[in-house]
């Protein structure tokens, strides 16, 4: 972690540049980390590690974001994230977890209570709520709807799942693998 005087000259150097963080209290954000221009920061945000953020986002409030990419105009409300790729236009949250090697793409909508480990997940599809997608490779214009899962352990081996293009998933569906 940095500290208070670091702090404060890592977020006036992202204002210079264009970032804005209108209020840098409980703001934390590396050194090295990128963030393009018109980006907003909001409260109790955290970014570590090798981020990279593009332009026009919307990052916060209470977001951890840690080693991910993420394209421009894209919004993380009350998400977690690490070790990902997002793509531009993506929304999210609020109380999102992205856990590692996740993939997700443009224009994507990850709704409330979502949680993605280990999956990719294409162009334009939604999962909007109280949902788990692990292990899953999930194509363009999915929608998930309310309460689904992708079961992908069977107590002794993990399995991917995978949903092809434009496939509608009813509420309280468990996918199994």
């Amino acid at each position: 972690m940095i500290n208070k005087s670091q702090r404060t000259k890592v977020i006036e150097k992202l204002l210079d540049f264009g970032v804005e963080i209108p209020c840098p209290d409980g703001v934390i954000i590396e050194e090295n980390i990128k963030i393009g221009k018109g980006t907003l920061i909001l409260p109790n945000t955290i970014i570590l590690g090798k981020t990279e953020i593009g332009e026009n986002c919307i990052i916060g409030p209470n977001s951890y974001i840690s080693d991910t990419i993420i394209g421009n105009d894209t919004k993380l409300n009350n998400t977690q994230s690490f070790s990902s790729r997002i793509g531009s236009g993506v929304t999210t949250g609020p109380f999102v977890h992205i856990r590692p090697d996740c993939k997700i793409a443009d224009n994507v909508h990850i709704g409330n209570f979502v949680e993605v480990k280990n999956s990719t997940v294409d162009e334009g599809s939604k999962l909007p709520h109280l949902l788990y997608v692990g292990d899953s490779d999930v194509g363009k214009d999915v929608n998930f709807g309310c309460g689904c899962v992708t079961v992908n352990y069977n107590g002794k081996n993990k399995f991917r799942t995978t949903v092809k293009d434009g496939a509608f998933i009813g509420c309280n569906t468990n996918l199994v693998a």
